[in-house]
């Protein structure tokens, strides 16, 4: 009789779309799988903010325990949720292809309004050395009340506009987007791919190209035991190599800046041409100092993250960041 494999799943409507994805890929297979759901710590406080739980794998580590207790074979997340160190016993099984890498504001209002009030023009973004730009005087004359739970977004959206508000945002992306109706709000922050995976993403929204992601964000993750061939050599064959590639890096970078999702650290890898252009950057959580890197990789990838985290705490204001955000946690 062939092995059924359990599959461990957050219950929000989004990880269930992630872990069903998974479910038709190994039914593909020919691999037989069920659902198995799971409520995370995450999930059960959806008040208090992200940053405030200081809680690595808060919407892992169920899974995490639920997996090395036998109880489910494979577990499915989002990968900028995952630890960039696993749990002892736990082993990447694959990374599946990425979807959007970007954060998008779903705001309310009048779309020209807003587009004024944040600096597009023409559908691009201005720059403070554009030519046509008075983006410093929308930053300082305009209040936005912006809300979100991630000290990243916080952190690079005070970093271009210093006079907004921030409110804090919890809640599977249901009841996000439903608090952003109810709420005396302007707007807020969400993952693009979270909401296009699920048709939910709305028509008041703007890509922000200008702000960098979290490490891996738009990518899955599958993990399994270590001792677990089967799991392993069944979830393998979906791993996208380019993904995986670059979403190291990004959590390498991470990793050997700080570690954790609840750091104002942001990174972008993309395979271009055979090389992977990279991007990443560390704001003090407050928005008024940020450090940033970019490179063109074109030898040994499998080791750029760490490498590119080293050179950028050369900056002293990135060494400076990174000192005081851990004193703060001391």
């Amino acid at each position: 009789m062939q092995k059924l494999i359990r599959i461990g799943t957050r219950d929000s409507q989004l990880a269930v779309w992630q872990a069903t994805l998974v479910q038709n890929l190994l039914k593909e297979s020919g691999v037989s799988s069920e659902l198995v759901y799971i409520k995370s710590e995450g999930d059960i406080d959806t008040v208090t903010p992200l940053y405030a739980l200081g809680v690595q794998g808060i919407f892992t580590k169920t899974l995490d325990a639920a997996l090395l207790n036998n109880r489910i074979d494979i577990a499915v997340h989002s990968m900028k949720d995952v630890p960039t160190q696993l749990a002892e016993g736990i082993q990447q099984a694959a990374v599946l292809k990425r979807a959007s890498y970007k954060d998008i504001f779903v705001f309310k209002g009048e779309r020209d309004d807003v587009e004024h009030v944040l600096g597009i023009e023409n559908g691009k973004w201005k720059t403070e050395n554009s030519e046509s730009s008075n983006l410093s005087f929308k930053v300082h004359r305009s209040k936005f009340i912006i809300a979100t739970s991630s000290i990243r977004r916080i952190a690079q959206w005070l970093n271009r506009y210093p006079s907004h508000d921030i409110e804090n945002l919890r809640g599977n992306v249901n009841t996000r987007l439903r608090k952003v109706k109810e709420q005396n709000w302007d707007g807020a922050i969400f993952a693009a791919a979270g909401l296009e995976r699920i048709n939910l993403r709305p028509e008041k929204s703007i890509n922000l190209d200008w702000m960098l992601p979290a490490p891996a964000q738009g990518a899955i993750m599958i993990v399994c035991r270590s001792d677990d061939g089967f799991a392993f050599e069944s979830c393998n064959v979906f791993n996208d190599e380019p993904t995986a590639l670059c979403t190291k890096i990004e959590r390498d970078f991470l990793n050997t800046l700080m570690g954790g999702c609840s750091t104002p650290i942001s990174a972008l890898a993309q395979k271009v041409n055979g090389n992977v252009i990279f991007k990443g950057n560390i704001c003090s959580p407050d928005g008024k100092t940020k450090a940033e890197i970019a490179h063109e990789i074109s030898d040994r990838p499998e080791t750029a993250g760490v490498r590119l985290a080293n050179e950028l705490l050369t900056q002293p204001s990135a060494s400076k960041i990174v000192q005081d955000i851990r004193y703060a946690k001391n």
